[in-house]
């Protein structure tokens, strides 16, 4: 009947506008079961189990073996970790894949058989879970004896998989990657032309004293190679120079100029790149994100226009007001939004709204989030006011900070003369006392802001809550302090009494009012500009953070797996290093008999000898590629592509802020769609429509 049809195209319109707001694709079934199984799905209730069941099942690998449950990583003293019985982390793991079949099997069926089959991503993961279910059984065959699991490395994938935004911060990286190959291969040509003259440079000669170069870093081609490649890195600068810079000090040239050409310009010139091509991915993704909210919107105008109590007459398409607030009154949306979009139909004369009318409506989707700041407190009394103007003027806060930086100079005082003093030596009364008085300070200065502003315009303040909440927390350490151990008074050294010493909570408390410094930042407009442009990329660049710990998971398991024991003989030969001179001979001779090495002399070069044994002969060079990929994309690429999107936030804020009212009353909240948003391009009627009819589960009526 037409009610059932009206509450289908309610249904419709609510879960469009829900996937507007989210930025979801609309390419999915809208009947109505259909309907409510894909509200379900993306319920709060339901994500939420979702985000659990990744979180645990990449937890496995800090308590499966080899377990990470230990206090120190440090093999010689830690004791043995405890390793679950097998089975354990098994029955855990079958527990999360089941999730996650229920997952992909609802992702499934929601989009339709034509469109999984477009899906690369479901059918990766698919595959995955194929993969991983077929390793769980292989290790229960084996009794979790085995000493591969694949599986554990295809763990990241569950997390990238649900996240759409790493989805499309992933495809930008593969889609810059020709632009950076280019960098890359020039950076790998310098590498070996400057390797070819190393080895000329550096050659063996007849004076074993004087080959210390050659026998370290420069021995064959594959060490060379690597030596620069770690210079590059700057990690073993200056190390790497030594020997020829102490033979002649001309060689430094060599070394000036890899590290000018290398470091310089061609790392400098990869960042260029990567900012100039990643930017411009980043904005396709953004305006395909854009895109869809439109496409949203605008399909939930079409449905709620096929109402019946739409009228016939009307020459062209429109929604009655009242479907409207139907709508709204059920979607999920911030309640800033809908009480924004509420007011407007309020104000809006007519009961029909156009199609026009209807996407301005929904514009509020892509404002700013304005954060404006309940008002001061009115008192009757002349003496209050006086009071509030007084302590709530900006002039009060500079005191503040003035007070707060005599407390870090007072610190720093008392810790210079202290430092080389036995703890038995130290007198613990200045700190005490002066603590003392500026943590009651630190009090009336919270209190008497809190008269003059108000409880909620103070706690509106993030720097307020910061500043207050330490300060709390202050005044608990000191209370606990003297309840234990006294008031302050000279050659105040109690003994050992609670859960920590005296000296332990000195420290504490001073590490809190060092902490509380940062107060000063606000104050500051170009500090709080950087401040505010490193909050918004960890608020809102979750993506790329997401990136890293799968790039971070995946290394560190595969790791794992090829070095495991590596350890041990590390430190077996860090003893042999550090053994006297006759152990070192027994072992090099030793060696020597047996053909491992034949050009260590048993005097000089025994430590160099052990370095080569253990860095060649008994760790596998192709170890090597391990470690070049992890530099190559933890470092080179990822961090770069954090330093473009740094500059981008940055630029972004400091043209805007000369346009923009003061952060004291009114604070701006942006998002990563937000951040492009001048420069994106409205998708047009035409545009809209043709993806409408392309719709595979939705069929409209013109």
């Amino acid at each position: 009947g037409a009610g059932a049809d009206n509450d289908l195209y309610i249904n419709q319109a609510i879960v469009f506008i829900e996937d507007a707001i989210q930025y979801r694709s609309i390419n999915h079934r809208v009947d109505s079961k259909s309907l409510w199984l894909y509200r379900w799905y993306y319920s709060r209730t339901c994500q939420w189990i979702l985000s659990l069941t990744i979180t645990v099942i990449l937890a496995l690998a800090f308590i499966e073996e080899p377990s990470s449950l230990t206090i120190t990583s440090d093999v010689r003293y830690r004791l043995p970790a405890w390793n679950p019985p097998c089975g354990l982390t098994e029955s855990v793991e079958l527990l999360c894949f089941l999730v996650f079949v229920v997952d992909v099997s609802v992702k499934s069926y929601l989009i339709g058989w034509k469109e999984f089959w477009k899906n690369k991503w479901l059918m990766a993961y698919i595959l995955t879970l194929i993969v991983s279910l077929a390793d769980w059984i292989v290790s229960l065959s084996f009794f979790c004896k085995e000493s591969v699991r694949i599986r554990r490395i295809l763990r990241p994938f569950f997390l990238l998989q649900n996240s759409s935004m790493m989805k499309k911060t992933l495809k930008s990286i593969n889609s810059t990657l020709p632009e950076m190959a280019s960098v890359v291969l020039l950076l790998a040509v310098h590498l070996s032309l400057f390797t070819m003259f190393a080895m000329l440079l550096f050659a063996r000669t007849k004076d074993n004293q004087q080959d210390k170069e050659w026998v370290v870093y420069f021995r064959n081609l594959p060490d060379s190679l690597t030596s620069l490649l770690v210079l590059l890195t700057t990690a073993n600068n200056p190390d790497v120079m030594i020997p020829a810079y102490s033979k002649n000090r001309a060689y430094s040239i060599f070394f000036i100029l890899f590290t000018v050409l290398g470091n310089l310009f061609l790392m400098n010139l990869l960042t260029a790149i990567i900012y100039n091509q990643f930017r411009g991915y980043l904005l396709k993704s953004v305006q395909s994100s854009l895109l869809r909210r439109r496409l949203g919107i605008r399909a939930a105008f079409e449905v709620l226009s096929s109402l019946k109590e739409t009228p016939a007459s009307a020459q062209q398409s429109c929604v009655s007001v009242g479907a409207l607030l139907q709508v709204l009154q059920k979607a999920e949306m911030d309640s800033r939004c809908k009480q924004a979009i509420m007011r407007s139909l309020k104000m809006c004369s007519c009961d029909q709204l156009s199609a026009a009318q209807f996407q301005k409506l929904f514009e509020e989707l892509d404002k700013d989030a304005i954060k404006q700041h309940p008002p001061s407190p009115e008192y009757q009394s002349h003496f209050m006011q006086k009071v509030q103007f007084a302590f709530g003027h900006p002039y009060f806060g500079y005191l503040g900070n003035v007070v707060a930086l005599a407390n870090i100079i007072s610190i720093c005082v008392v810790l210079v003369m202290d430092a080389d003093k036995q703890p038995s030596e130290r007198d613990d009364f200045f700190l005490g006392a002066i603590n003392c008085f500026f943590i009651l300070y630190y009090l009336l200065e919270m209190l008497l802001k809190i008269l003059a502003m108000g409880l909620k315009r103070y706690l509106s303040y993030p720097s307020n809550r910061f500043d207050g909440l330490l300060t709390v927390i202050l005044l608990i350490l000191e209370i606990a302090t003297f309840a234990v151990y006294g008031f302050p008074h000279p050659g105040w050294r109690p003994e050992f009494m609670g859960l920590l010493s005296l000296w332990d909570m000195v420290r504490l408390v001073n590490m809190l009012i060092v902490f509380r410094f940062l107060r000063i930042i606000p104050n500051m407009k170009f500090m709080a500009l950087v401040v505010t442009t490193l909050l918004d990329l960890v608020k809102n660049l979750r993506a790329f953070a997401g990136i890293l710990v799968v790039v971070f998971y995946a290394f560190a398991i595969t790791g794992i797996m090829l070095f495991k024991g590596a350890v041990q003989t590390f430190f077996i030969f860090n003893f042999l290093i550090q053994a006297p001179f006759s152990i070192k001979k027994v072992v090099v001779l030793y060696f020597k008999e047996n053909k491992v090495i034949s050009w260590c002399s048993a005097q000089a070069e025994l430590i160099y000898c052990l370095l080569y044994l253990l860095s060649v002969h008994l760790i596998c060079r192709w170890a090597k590629i391990y470690f070049v990929a992890w530099w190559l994309i933890s470092s080179v690429i990822w961090v770069n592509l954090f330093v473009a999107l740094l500059l981008e936030n940055f630029l972004h804020k400091w043209d805007r802020r000369c346009q923009r009212e003061s952060l004291s009353d009114i604070e701006y909240q942006r998002t990563v769609e937000l951040m492009f948003r001048d420069v994106l391009e409205e998708p047009t009627e035409e545009e809209l429509m043709e993806k409408l009819h392309q719709h595979p589960h939705l069929h409209l009526c013109r």
